[in-house]
């Protein structure tokens, strides 16, 4: 039986960058130990199983090192009392999936003479971070009020999703990598990340997260593309440490999900309520944390209180688990996992001849009769 001279750093370094544990691959690979201290080498055979096992190209394990591997864009993450770790697999394979998308659709655009999209890059670290806020919400056309009117936190994300989108920007909401279920985003790792381009700019928000934070990511991602810079978004607690570019995209963000008019009329109903925060955070679909925050923002409450809300606040969260949810219906995940607006943009190219279908298969990350199910539930005739 032939075996593969491999470096044994390198299996080592392949499942680590995987973000599992040698026991997780017990079963599979029971000669795993022996290949990872270097006393046995797998097969080829083997090697493409593990390969595909921890999401490594296979090109990967005939380096003589394991490679470096940065993240392609601007990392912007903040945690407290910990080193951001290098990126996972899943971080790093969402990343690439979403700038193939968005270097595709710019294409398509370009080829289109579509006019590039004014408020990319438009604001500067200069200006104030709450004017941009206001402009953020004029452009997008939220009306004072329309987060109250909306029943539930998730029909409220779908809202500012369909309306980010109908700016030009391609829009994502995933908690997996493409449609596989076994590859879980880490909301620990990141919260979202933001793609800079002027034809086709793109966000993608950690669909793991809740709802009330999926709100303020896709906020604080649009406040990147406003002010030009791409990067990948990712912060522990409320408090953002030491980045101007974080602090500016929080303080918009914050203006355009809870504007300061707003919240100071409202105050004076609920700030004798028993949770003042919990009927800020449902009249404006944010979470209790980004509520008191901004009430302490406004001078509507001190420093201590607002920390005294917050160490308790964030107490009980730590005794709680999230309530798992239905899959719900695998066509109506799709607009979020994969983007409406770039899914209509691939049919047409496909259904025109101008690209062959295995590319629009590529492109969706849906193959097959999948595919074509999903053309139908988008509204088109079939292929």
């Amino acid at each position: 039986m032939d075996r593969v001279a491999i470096h044994s750093d390198i299996l080592c370094w392949a499942l680590e960058r995987s973000g599992k544990t040698p026991a997780a691959f017990a079963k599979r690979f029971p000669k795993l130990e022996a290949w990872l201290s270097g006393a046995l080498l797998p097969t080829f055979g083997q090697l493409e199983a593990f390969a595909k096992a921890t999401y490594t190209p296979i090109g990967f394990f005939f380096l003589p090192e394991p490679p470096d591997e940065p993240l392609p864009i601007p990392d912007f993450r903040t945690f407290t009392n910990t080193s951001i770790e290098r990126p996972s697999a899943n971080l790093l394979d969402t990343l690439y999936t979403m700038q193939q998308r968005r270097d595709w659709l710019r294409e398509v655009l370009i080829e289109e003479d579509a006019s590039p999209l004014d408020f990319v890059g438009s604001a500067r670290l200069s200006d104030p971070p709450e004017s941009i806020g206001r402009e953020m919400r004029r452009m997008v056309g939220l009306e004072d009020g329309w987060a109250a009117e909306v029943r539930t936190w998730t029909s409220a994300v779908g809202e500012l999703r369909r309306a980010i989108e109908e700016l030009g920007v391609l829009v994502v909401i995933n908690g997996v990598v493409g449609n596989n279920t076994s590859r879980k985003l880490d909301v620990h790792e990141f919260r979202g990340f933001a793609l800079c381009d002027a034809y086709a700019p793109a966000i993608f928000v950690n669909g793991a997260d809740f709802e009330s934070a999926k709100m303020f990511t896709l906020a604080h991602e649009l406040a990147h593309l406003w002010i030009g810079e791409e990067g990948v978004s990712g912060f522990e607690g409320i408090v953002v440490a030491g980045n101007a570019v974080e602090k500016f995209c929080d303080k918009a963000a914050a203006e355009f999900l809870v504007p300061a008019q707003e919240l100071q009329g409202l105050w004076s109903k609920v700030k004798h309520k028993e949770s003042p925060f919990q009927a800020i955070a449902h009249q404006f679909k944010v979470s209790p944390i980004v509520a008191a925050r901004r009430a302490w923002d406004l001078q509507l409450i001190g420093r201590e209180f607002f920390f005294t809300f917050y160490n308790e606040y964030t107490k009980k969260e730590l005794h709680k688990k999230k309530v798992k949810k239905g899959r719900g219906d695998f066509y109506n995940n799709q607009n979020s996992r994969v983007g409406m607006r770039f899914a209509s943009e691939v049919v047409r190219a496909a259904k025109e001849g101008r690209i062959q279908y295995r590319e629009a298969y590529s492109l969706t990350g849906l193959y097959g009769n999948t595919f074509k199910n999903y053309v139908q539930h988008l509204g088109f005739d079939m292929l």
